[in-house]
């Protein structure tokens, strides 16, 4: 399948790609599957995210790092409006204990800012584990930068990310 890359610039001043950005949008075109990228700027909800990516906001996907243990961290991919469900990661996983790293151990693991993290051009490729929602609809993940995204067909990222797919996460408290 050709990788297909198409930019939407919805900034009038569009900033110089970034090297995270280079990093991920080489990541995906290595992957081979069609994406789409939208530069829009940075965001202050989930439903401005949603509106300058031209989907809903299910399908706005966070990619949230994960630490098992010492140096051993995984990826897990969660739509827009929900969260991990803890308990049902770690049975998923065969652990009793998981955390999220800080912002600082988040980026040396990935090379990417929080809120700007993807598995594409990750510093490690680390597992990644995608809510069933996910591979259901098309999705909306972060481009390695404020204000990037790439929108994909959620079955071709699952398996371009060779995801471990389950029911990972419950909805957002109100």
């Amino acid at each position: 399948m050709a990788t297909s890359r198409s930019y939407s610039d919805r900034m009038s001043d569009a900033a110089a790609p970034t090297d995270g950005e280079r990093r991920a949008l080489a990541g995906l075109e290595s992957s081979g599957i069609e994406f789409q990228v939208t530069r829009h700027g940075r965001v202050g909800s989930l439903a401005e995210a949603a509106q300058a990516r031209g989907i809903d906001p299910a399908g706005v996907v966070k990619t949230i790092v994960v630490r098992r243990g010492d140096d051993d961290f995984l990826f897990v991919l969660v739509p827009g409006g929900r969260t991990i469900s803890w308990p049902k990661l770690r049975a998923l996983l065969g652990v009793s204990r998981l955390s999220m790293p800080d912002a600082a151990t988040a980026k040396d693991v990935t090379g990417y800012e929080r809120g700007t993290i993807t598995p594409f051009g990750s510093l490690v490729a680390w597992p990644v584990v995608a809510d069933s929602r996910v591979r259901e609809r098309t999705v909306s993940i972060g481009g390695g930068a404020h204000g990037v995204a790439a929108t994909v067909d959620g079955a071709q990222l699952v398996r371009a990310l060779d995801a471990t797919v389950s029911d990972v996460t419950e909805p957002e408290s109100e």
